[in-house]
Order: structure tokens, then sequence, then C-alpha cells
């Protein structure tokens, strides 16, 4: 099996140059990893000690900074080298200047992963969550780097449990410790004979509970806001935005208002969006902004955190599409939450459904008798919120626990 894959891994990175000709994100994929090498020779030195972070996307990369901050804060003279795989974490995050250095990782050959490790020779290598690539596991369990998984979640489904993972199982084997997000995920590493296991917690409660201390404040939105009702939908997809525009066209009272932050911001795809609602409507980007508007849309990348702490109520994205976005940021500001029917794989939002501090939306009746209920029962809206931001204030410390076990790996090198 070990052979097919990496025969495999050849084959699909040559056929990702093709696809690269024709498709954006995919050139964005190749050619991004084309200068890894010798960017990351000019970064580094033999001498510098190098801790490795791996985030697969934006989302991994924000349940990791708790721990890259708090390591380049508490470790100011190693060197931070953290890596992406898909596009849409790296293009983002790739001026992030706590890190030395941000990069694609990548693909996983047998000789890319020699390469790779000998030229970063970390001190410790941190995956975020999942993303287990075999060649470079097995070149780091060969040098004897010490490797440990933070926030990591493991589901029954997973190639490592069944009869035919038995090579993906030794992959595992890499890792010093597993610092898992619940008792599930524990309970499968055990069942395998991995003992090396602590439920930590995720990450994420702790990034998002930062959030609220930060200075969030956006003056033109504070001025749109003016004291109305005000429901923040954050990245929204067509299926979303079709619930929102019949809401917003045959049921929207003068005292309620809507900041919608699309996931697509296409120029066409937002214009097409603007054009099909019947109330006011402003873009962000305008040169004229007004306040008058009854409906802003968020057409820029790196707003929503901060424009949820103007919300009343929050409806997060996705759920009517491979599942729904980050739904501890409207949390943590004590918003009680909308969101669509995938959201099963999201432990977060299976324990706040449970708590009724969020609403599973399955049709546009629901989300127009759920949302009115929420605009017109200020009370209600309220006591919802507080037990969302009570949630994530019970949920915080997994940084604090991973750090402990960081410190004593960092002084026993």
């Amino acid at each position: 099996m070990f052979l097919l894959y990496n025969i495999t891994v050849y084959i699909v990175g040559f056929l990702l140059k093709i696809i690269a000709l024709f498709n954006k994100k995919i050139s964005l994929f190749v050619h991004g990893r084309e200068t890894i090498f010798q960017d990351l020779l000019q970064e580094f030195s033999p001498n510098d000690r190098i801790i490795w972070f791996h985030c697969a996307s934006l989302g991994e990369f924000e349940q990791g900074r708790p721990i890259i901050e708090g390591f380049k804060s508490q470790y100011p003279n190693h060197k931070i080298q953290v890596t992406f795989f898909s596009p849409s974490g790296y293009e983002i995050r790739k001026n992030y200047a706590i890190a030395d250095m941000v990069t694609y990782l990548p693909l996983d050959t047998t000789s890319n992963a020699k390469k790779f490790i000998q030229i970063i020779n970390p001190e410790l290598a941190i995956f975020v969550k999942y993303e287990f690539w075999p060649n470079i596991l097995k070149e780091l369990k060969l040098k004897n780097i010490q490797t440990i998984l933070i926030s990591g979640t493991f589901r029954k489904d997973q190639a490592f449990f069944k009869w035919y993972g038995s090579w993906m199982k030794k992959s595992l084997k890499t890792f010093n410790h597993f610092f898992v997000q619940n008792e599930m995920s524990k309970n499968l590493l055990n069942d395998i004979s991995f003992q090396n296991v602590t439920i930590s917690g995720d990450t994420r409660f702790d990034r998002v509970f930062e959030i609220t201390k930060q200075d969030n404040r956006i003056d033109f939105i504070q001025k749109f806001t003016s004291q109305k009702r005000i429901l923040v939908a954050g990245s929204t997809w067509k299926k979303d935005e079709e619930l929102l525009i019949e809401y917003i066209n045959n049921h929207a009272s003068e005292d309620e208002k809507f900041i919608i932050a699309p996931h697509n911001i296409n120029p066409k795809d937002i214009d097409d969006f603007k054009n099909s609602l019947t109330k006011k409507t402003m873009l962000f980007s305008s040169a004229t902004k007004t306040t008058d508007a009854q409906i802003l849309i968020i057409d820029s990348i790196g707003m929503l955190t901060k424009v949820y702490s103007y919300a009343h109520i929050a409806y997060v994205g996705g759920g009517f599409g491979a599942g729904i976005h980050n739904i501890l940021e409207p949390a943590t500001f004590g918003i009680p939450i909308l969101i669509g029917p995938n959201y099963t794989k999201f432990n977060e939002a299976n324990e706040l459904i449970q708590l009724d501090a969020c609403k599973v939306i399955n049709t546009t009746i629901e989300f127009n008798r759920e949302l009115k209920l929420l605009f017109e029962n200020c009370s209600e809206c309220e006591n919802k919120g507080k037990i969302a931001q009570e949630y994530i204030v019970n949920n915080t410390g997994a940084s604090r626990r991973i750090m402990s076990y960081i410190d004593k790996t960092i002084s026993d090198a």
C-alpha cells in the first residue's frame, strides 16, 4: 500500500500541473510550491532552533495560532516555520508576522520529505488537528524529531481504524504525543494501542476568547448599526443567501438591519446577490458609504471576526453544503446562532445545540420563524447569547495544557 501511495502522489503531482493551466486555485497550489526549498535555504541556517507548525488551511491555522503566538512570546530566540497545504490558508496568512517563514507544504514524495526535513531540521514538529503525510512523518521518525498533534480529532471512519489502514496506522507512531479535543478521539487511539494521548480540548476556544479582548471597532459599521437590531450572516453560500433574500424582501421590519459576509466575494456574484435584494443595500467597498441602507454586504476578506461583535443574532453559513463554518466566533460575543443542517461533524455545534444556544434551520419557513422570534424577543435572544458565551469561557485552557508539554520538551532538548 505504501508503494501504491507513493506512485499515486507522483501521478497527482503531474496531473495538477496540467490542471493548473486552467484553474486559478490549482495554479496557486502548484506554482506556490516551486521555490519552497530555495526560500527555506535563504531564511534558515544550520544553527537555527526551529519549531515547525503545519496547518492544512486557514481554520487549522486559527487553532494553532494561540500556540504559535504563545511559543514566540516565551521563546523569542527560536524561529518559527509555518506550512499550509491549501492556497486558501497560505494566501491569506503568507505575511503572518509572528512566523519567520510561511510556505506551502511540499507534496509528500519521498525526495521532497527528505529534503524538507533536512533543511529545516525542526526541534519540534507540531501538526494542527489532522493531515498525516506518511513520507514526511516517516522522515521525522527517522530523524528522531519530537512530533506532536494538537487539537486533534479522530473519527471511526478514518483509515487508521479500518482493517485496510494498518500502513497508515504506522504513521501515527511518529507522534510523541496526541492532544485531542474529546474523549471519542482518545478512545479510538487507545483502541489501536496508543496511550500517549491527552484530552486537552480545542485551542480555538482560547483563540476566540482572546478576540473579545482586542479592539473590534469598525467606525463605519458602528454608524451603520445605529441602535437597530442586527443580524450578521457570516461565510454564506448561495443556499444560505436564498434564505436571507426571502426573509429580507418579504418579512424584515425597518428596525432590523443585516450585515452579510459572503464566503465568495467574486464581484459578479456579489452584484447578483445585491441586485436580488429589494431593500436598500450597499457594499462595504463602496466609495460613498451611507448609513441609511438596511443591508450591508461585506465584500472584503478578514473583517468577519470583528463584524460579529456588532450582532444581536448570527447566521453561520455552509450548513446547506459541505459543512458549517466557524460558529465559535459569534458565540464568543454572546450571540445566539442559526445554522443549516450539515453540522454533525462539528462537536461545538452539537454541544451548542444541546444547550439551546444554537438552532438548526432546515427550511425557509423555519428560518423566517426562528429569526423573527429572536428579533422580537430580546430577553430570549440575550439568554441564548449568554449561554453561548459561557460555553466558550468554560472550554478555554487547551493552549495552557499544550504549552506545559512544549515547555518540558524544549527544556529537555
